[in-house]
Parts: C-alpha cells; structure tokens; sequence
C-alpha cells in the first residue's frame, strides 16, 4: 500500500463527501440512494473518464473494492454527521470540492505520465480527472457547473500541473513535488474564491 494509493482514497473521499454535501444542500433527505450515486459519480467520474481514454483496464474502482468502500464510508459521514454542515453549507462544499481539484489534477498528471502519454496531454488528463466528477455532479443537480462559473477553477489547475512538470524536470523529490503542486492548487483556487479573481472577459 504505497503513498500514493493512500492518497488516491483520501481523493476519492474529499470528493464523495462533497458529491453528498451538494445532494444534501439540494434537500435530499429522503432518498439516501440519490446520495450515494451523487456521491459516487463525483467520486469516479474524472478518474474513469481519464482511464477511458488511455484505454486503462479493468479501471480502478471495479478492480480495486476499496474505492467503493472509501465512497459509502464517505457518504455515511457526511449524511450522519450533517448538522455539521448545516448553517453554513456553502464553505464545506468549497473545500472538499477545492481538495478535491488539487489532488486529482495531480494525481491524474501522474497516472497519465506513467502510462507514457506527453506532458501536455497528461496535464489535460489531470484537469479531467479533477473537474470531470464536478461537472457531472452538478449537472445532476441542475446547478451550473462550477468551471463555468465567474471564478478561477481550471486555471489553478493548469497552474499547478505546470508546476508539477518543471519540478519533475528539476529533479524535485516526487512526494515534496505533489505537496507543493497540489497545495498551490488549493491555495490558489481558495484564494480565487475569497477574492472572486476572474480572467477577463471576452467581449
């Protein structure tokens, strides 16, 4: 069980309970099944898409019982432990969807690298794999999904993959590069939102 399976489950994690969290803000109290697949498909979405498209098989949650353990554990927190969010729901949902964005952009970029695909086309499977669940999930929900929102979401992480790319280049210890590429990830996406930094619009 290496470092970076570990941290592949507390990724699927971060974003199923942010995958429950936006079902319980959308009121679904009654139907804890709606739960689990809003949690489920945010979880997986971005990583199966990506593996899909290497032609990756069998992919990793049909393979390896953990992921879906680590989902349904995820969820059942989230839906027990709710009053913990209730009041301010909101910030919650930012930042498991926000740690979420950082890791999978990473470990996404990592995954694709190793399966021998270019550095350009590895960092859009990255940014696949962080956004994809996300889209999916609100999509379910009838929100508009975040990365067309106003605020800064895919540009953290084009920025922390580039990161990620010429520190490897450099030589950088692996897991030091995945701290610091994935944290400016979050922090910038964290930051963009308290600050609502947008690019400019095209008119």
């Amino acid at each position: 069980m290496t470092i970076w399976y570990l941290t592949d489950l507390v990724g699927t994690s971060v974003f199923a309970i942010s995958g429950a969290l936006t079902a319980l803000s959308k009121k679904m109290y009654h139907d804890l099944f709606s739960i689990f697949f809003i949690g489920f498909v945010t979880a997986i979405g971005g990583g199966t898409l990506r593996d899909i498209i290497m032609g990756s098989h069998p992919i990793a949650w049909i393979r390896d019982p953990n992921y879906l353990i680590v989902i349904v554990g995820s969820v059942l927190v989230a839906v027990f432990r709710r009053r913990w969010w209730l009041g301010a729901l909101k910030r919650p949902l930012l930042l498991f969807d926000t740690l979420g964005v950082g890791i999978y952009t990473i470990l996404g970029l990592q995954k694709a690298l190793s399966a021998g695909v270019n550095s350009w086309a590895a960092v859009l499977l990255g940014i696949m794999s962080a956004i994809f669940g996300g889209v999916i999930r609100d999509t379910l929900v009838n929100d508009l999904p975040v990365i067309f929102g106003k605020d800064l979401y895919v540009t953290p992480c084009f920025t922390g993959a580039v990161i990620y790319l010429s520190c490897t280049t450099l030589g950088l210890d692996p897991t030091l590069n995945f701290m610091l590429s994935a944290g400016t990830i979050t922090l910038f996406r964290l930051l963009a939102i308290r600050y609502q930094w947008s690019l400019p619009k095209i008119e």
